[in-house]
């Protein structure tokens, strides 16, 4: 078992033995206080892009449905008329090989996944680096006609100046403990929310959502929330995926009673395991590690039943089995492993209010919607 994954399950049952790291704990709140106040005083130097810059991210460790929000708030922008950009360290990728452009073949060994499946899901112009100037640069010397760039997971990264910030919560999930690295699983202090723009993740039946100091003066009718709608399951192989001959046809999909094998490498795989709960699959849980590189040897291991991931373990999958194929012809236990693989799609659903207070944002940095006369101003 990984280190990762040891973890994870003690922030997850709030382990008795995780408050010997406390000391630890305090000398990075210390750290990224000093860090941070670098930054706000000049000692250490921030970039200012060109055009407005949306950060969003979180101040947990594990995933918080960021991914999801980013492809729908992308979606909804280019139906607005904004021409839009994304940035992302290309965490899991080579980043000998960043600053780097990512195109709807890109490979998430070399950009990552995330940045994969999010160009192949909304088309975008996106770029990849750990020095976010460096992947704005590149992105705009490609794409000079972009409005907006929204960076992906950037919370953090203070060398990047921001004109708009959300910051993600898993309301169910929670804060844990509350107590930051590696005590518990909080990046940054609490404190951090305040005066900042939350959206709260929530359950699709969450009557009311997770309370904490920070936000108790907003109502429930202000606060931004979102919830993750599963679709409808997809071959991850499908018949328009042709390679030497390979091509899966005929085949049914799980139904609700199926005993399945849910594989996940997420930052919180049990958000997605209690999802196929909820639609009344026989759940077998696998979890791996945030970014896990799968090979197919360890999913032929799972046998007998259907093998379902999330849609970003699915971007490596199929790498994988591209690069099988163009290596040697699939063997026969490889051709009823790819049988078997399923994909559950979600979509990041938003309440009215983070399209209010979106559209708000945009005003102040001159960035026009379709129904808007105003255009943002020459920087």
């Amino acid at each position: 078992m990984s280190i990762e994954t040891t973890m994870t399950r003690a922030w997850q049952r709030q382990a008795i033995w995780l408050w010997f790291l406390l000391p630890i704990s305090w000398l990075y709140t210390l750290l990224i206080l000093l860090r941070r106040q670098a930054y706000k005083i000049g000692l250490f130097a921030s970039y200012r892009a060109p055009i407005p810059v949306m950060v969003i991210g979180n101040i947990t460790v594990g995933g918080s449905g960021k991914t999801p929000l980013i492809i729908t708030l992308v979606r909804h922008l280019q139906q607005q008329g904004i021409k839009i950009g994304i940035i992302s360290r290309g965490y899991g990728g080579d980043s000998s090989q960043m600053p780097a452009l990512v195109r709807s073949d890109s490979l998430p060994s070399v950009v990552g996944d995330e940045p994969c499946l999010i160009v192949n899901m909304t088309g975008a112009a996106m770029a990849v680096c750990p020095s976010r100037q460096r992947a704005v640069t590149t992105l705009l010397e490609s794409y000079p006609d972009l409005q907006l760039i929204i960076a992906d997971d950037g919370l953090q990264h203070y060398a990047l100046q921001r004109d708009i910030e959300w910051i993600v919560v898993d309301a169910a999930r929670g804060f844990g403990n509350k107590q930051l690295l590696p005590t518990g699983y909080l990046r940054e202090p609490m404190s951090r929310l305040q005066g900042a723009q939350v959206v709260y993740h929530q359950k699709t039946d969450a009557s009311s959502i997770h309370n904490d100091k920070s936000d108790s003066n907003a109502s429930l009718t202000e606060r931004l929330t979102m919830h993750l709608q599963p679709d409808d399951l997809e071959l991850l192989w499908s018949c328009n995926d042709q390679v030497d001959g390979l091509a899966i046809v005929n085949i049914v999909a799980p139904e609700r009673g199926n005993l399945v094998h849910a594989v996940s490498g997420i930052g919180y795989p049990q958000r997605f395991f209690d999802t196929l709960d909820s639609l009344d699959f026989e759940v077998i849980q696998h979890p791996y590690p945030d970014h896990y590189d799968f090979s197919l040897t360890e999913l032929s291991q799972y046998t007998e039943h259907p093998i379902i991931v999330t849609s970003k373990d699915a971007v490596k999958i199929r790498a994988l089995l591209v690069q099988a194929t163009i290596n040697q012809t699939l063997s026969d236990e490889y051709k009823e492993l790819v049988s078997r693989l399923w994909v559950l799609p979600v979509t990041a659903v938003l309440s009215d209010s983070c399209y209010e207070q979106l559209q708000q944002q945009l005003r102040t940095v001159k960035i026009a919607m379709n129904n808007e006369k105003f255009e943002r101003a020459n920087v």
